[in-house]
């Protein structure tokens, strides 16, 4: 028997009308497990988080100074997998099935092949990085080796990104979320064994002998690659075997990439590439303006922006139903139904970050006493929580309404928009306050920028232009 998911989505297709209230119910439907499984995600980053900092600033901060760098690589590797993604959310808006899974098939070719090369870029620079960076000689060591093992398992997370993002296209929430949860608990599992050496431990009273390997911040980087390859193996089983709309278990095709498809998959995915790369490369000089400031201040920008995580889970749960959400109403035809779903999740999405926000600012210290035992980490982390607070709105407009660009195959001008504003306006006053302030002055321009950037991102999605969906 059909859920009210497939019957919603189905009437997207059919080209039956949806009321404003059948509409909410189906963003609901689709972000609800996205939110949850983000949600899962949060907290075990927190314990994942705590256990590194439990050894203290330099290993926290030796983690803190190439995660920009991580970004980087795994900006490219989801970029690259929407190109397809998007694709085959629109033909399967249009019922057309089979088509969706020949782009699926060809997708899978190339993000392995991209992905490979990737990798090999990521070792070939994890020595000097740290150095390029302006670390300091104490941390530099440690997080050359967190990059090199990171580096190492680029293509399962890039398979897992195409995982991830076809099945959410294809209206499939909850096994993506399901195995997000997954991910995070083995995670969280693999460091608790690896990041520790062999100890004593009690509970309940009881003693007894924890075997550990005590690799520190190595057994961190390989935890995380380890939890990475099981569950992108459990998610092309779902995608290409258990998935009712994109499954090739019974069906032969070719998986050698056609040029109309690589094509759209560039028009897509270009524009997202050049603004990971520069807006990455916005978090990296971010990461030398915060370097010189010293190991607690690095430690503290690194602990904040997990915590803040807190604040913007429902913002990509939201997003990730507003891509499928326009993605398949474009597909059929449909612009008055994507105008109305990127209104709607738009403004549950900023609710709901809003809330979390006010939270967030009267919680700021336990939030990061959860992270950090060093006092001057925790104190630093929690004023710069309490100024962003003050852009949670502004961000879940941009996440949001980039999201539903995205489902679109809107790329360009949005990447354009958000290029614009982390460079001039987040950079340009973080060059001048960090020094007067410290990084008090540097999460200041980040507030800044972020609600700058939501609105020229609601402005976009105002028209009619960015839902110009070419063949």
């Amino acid at each position: 028997m059909a859920s009210d998911k497939d019957i919603l989505l189905g009437s997207i297709r059919l080209g039956q009308p949806l009321s404003i209230g059948q509409q909410i119910r189906l963003t609901m439907l689709l972000c609800g497990p996205a939110i949850l499984a983000q949600l899962a995600s949060v907290l075990l980053q927190f314990i994942d988080a705590s256990m590194v900092g439990s050894l203290g600033a330099g290993p926290s901060a030796s983690i803190g100074l190439v995660s920009s760098t991580t970004w980087i690589f795994g900006g490219f590797c989801m970029a690259t997998a929407q190109g397809f993604s998007v694709q085959v959310a629109h033909r399967i808006g249009a019922s057309d099935f089979e088509g969706a899974r020949s782009v699926m098939r060809q997708g899978l070719t190339v993000v392995t092949g991209f992905s490979m090369m990737l990798a090999l870029i990521a070792q070939g620079i994890a020595g000097p990085l740290p150095h390029w960076l302006g670390g300091s000689p104490d941390i530099c060591g440690d997080a050359s080796v967190y990059f090199r093992i990171y580096s190492a398992f680029l293509p399962m997370m890039q398979l897992s990104f195409f995982g991830v993002t076809m099945l959410q296209c294809s209206g499939e929430m909850k096994i993506p979320a399901i195995l997000d949860i997954v991910m995070c608990t083995l995670d969280v599992i693999f460091n608790f064994l690896l990041i520790f050496p062999t100890r004593e431990l009690s509970v309940l009273g009881v003693s007894f002998v924890m075997p550990g390997a005590g690799l520190g911040v190595s057994g961190a980087a390989l935890g995380t690659g380890l939890a990475e390859a099981l569950v992108a193996c459990l998610l092309l089983y779902f995608l290409l075997v258990r998935d009712k709309n994109l499954s090739i278990r019974h069906e032969r095709g070719s998986f050698v990439p056609k040029g109309p498809v690589l094509s759209k998959a560039w028009s897509i995915t270009g524009p997202m590439w050049l603004q990971n790369v520069i807006m990455r490369g916005a978090y990296i000089a971010g990461t030398l303006i915060v370097a010189p400031l010293g190991a607690v201040a690095i430690a503290a920008n690194a602990f904040a922006i997990i915590a803040e995580s807190f604040c913007y889970m429902p913002g990509y749960g939201m997003g990730d139903a507003a891509t499928t959400l326009v993605g398949q109403s474009l597909g059929a035809e449909r612009r008055d139904l994507a105008r109305s779903f990127s209104r709607i999740t738009l403004g549950l999405g900023v609710a709901m970050m809003a809330s979390l926000a006010v939270v967030m600012y009267f919680t700021a210290g336990p939030i990061m006493r959860l992270l950090s035992v060093d006092p001057d980490v925790v104190t630093l982390g929690a004023s710069c929580l309490r100024l962003e607070a003050f852009a949670e709105a502004g961000y879940a407009a941009s996440i949001i309404a980039y999201a539903a660009c995205v489902g679109a195959g809107d790329t360009k001008v949005p990447s354009m928009l958000n290029l614009a504003s982390i460079w001039v306006v987040r950079i340009g006053l973080a060059v001048i306050l960090t020094p007067r302030y410290g990084l008090i002055g540097y999460w200041t321009a980040m507030m800044v920028e972020l609600n700058v950037r939501g609105l020229l991102m609601v402005l976009r999605i105002r028209g009619d232009k960015w839902m110009r969906l070419s063949s």
